[in-house]
């Protein structure tokens, strides 16, 4: 077992279609956010280091929010994800404005991660079993080249106030993952779920298929593989695709495709929720209040002095 394992947040983002710095609202009867509640599962599981990825000019809000007081209860790293953070002969295209996506984010903790470790989002609210799952699967298996990732049900990770981007999971009859499909656009539709594949035609998604909410489970050796696509993704970009990201998913998907890791999908059932949309907030906060009356958290998640 390992002796430090760490969980990565990604925090970089501005949530355009949120409107603000949703990953700093709170949602908990004594202004927790979700991010709070992320880490006291992770800590109960068995983490005992945390990653912040975080924009540079972020940082001054950032720590009076949360990372101040987390550094108080578990050793905490930062990194910064910026545009101009660029391999050697690239440079960032004109018209660009935002980072290169969640690929270059986790990329960003080459330096500063050296164990086995999750990677999250920081707007979105796992459960308590999907952290448990994937820190005893990183402590029990030793080849640097098999990964995990909660599995979680599409049904459980829909938004009433708008689509969502999911990773559809193909599996094998073993849970390890064949492919995954980033999807965008999808919704509830009665008992299916409804979006549209890269040629705009209208598909249908079971309820009860297998996605990723870019909650993985990884070794060090991901480090180079993310470093050899971000170049070969650099390399192939064409000068208007200002919006095209380096995608997790994408690059785990290519990986597991090419035969070079294997990923074991760990499924939960535990109910996600997260502030995709602003009208999404409410849900939220009832959801946690609920989860607090059941006793799942205490009434003061952390003391915030």
């Amino acid at each position: 077992m390992s002796s430090v394992t760490s969980l990565v947040i990604m925090a970089a983002g501005m949530g355009s279609r949120y409107g603000g710095i949703k990953q700093l609202e709170p949602v908990g009867p004594n202004g927790e956010i979700i991010m709070d509640y992320s880490i006291y599962d992770a800590i109960e599981a068995g983490f005992n280091k945390v990653v912040f990825i975080i924009r540079k000019d972020l940082e001054k809000d950032f720590k009076e929010v949360i990372g101040n007081r987390i550094e108080k209860l578990i050793n905490v790293e930062y990194v910064f994800q910026e545009l101009d953070d660029l391999p050697n002969g690239y440079k960032v295209q004109e018209g660009r404005t935002k980072p290169w996506g969640t690929g270059q984010a986790v990329l960003c903790c080459k330096n500063v991660v050296n164990e086995p470790f999750a990677v999250i989002n920081a707007d979105d609210y796992y459960g308590k079993e999907s952290f448990r799952l994937i820190y005893n699967f990183l402590n029990s298996e030793n080849d640097p080249y098999v990964y995990c990732m909660a599995g979680f049900v599409l049904g459980n990770t829909l938004s009433e106030n708008g689509a969502v981007t999911r990773g559809i999971c193909k599996t094998d009859d073993n849970g390890w993952l064949v492919d995954i499909v980033e999807t965008g656009g999808i919704i509830r539709d009665g008992n299916v779920a409804k979006a549209r594949d890269k040629n705009e035609k209208e598909i249908t998604i079971d309820l009860d298929s297998v996605v990723s909410m870019n909650m993985w489970g990884f070794k060090p050796s991901l480090f180079n593989e993310l470093k050899k696509g971000f170049e070969e993704f650099l390399a192939e970009l064409k000068p208007d695709e200002v919006k095209k990201e380096y995608l997790l998913p994408e690059v785990v998907g290519k990986l597991v495709n090419s035969g070079k890791v294997k990923v074991k999908v760990l499924k939960t059932t535990d109910q996600w929720f997260g502030v995709t949309y602003k009208e999404d907030k409410d849900l939220v906060v009832s959801s946690i209040r609920n989860l607090i009356d059941k006793g799942v958290y205490p009434v003061k998640l952390f003391d915030r002095n």
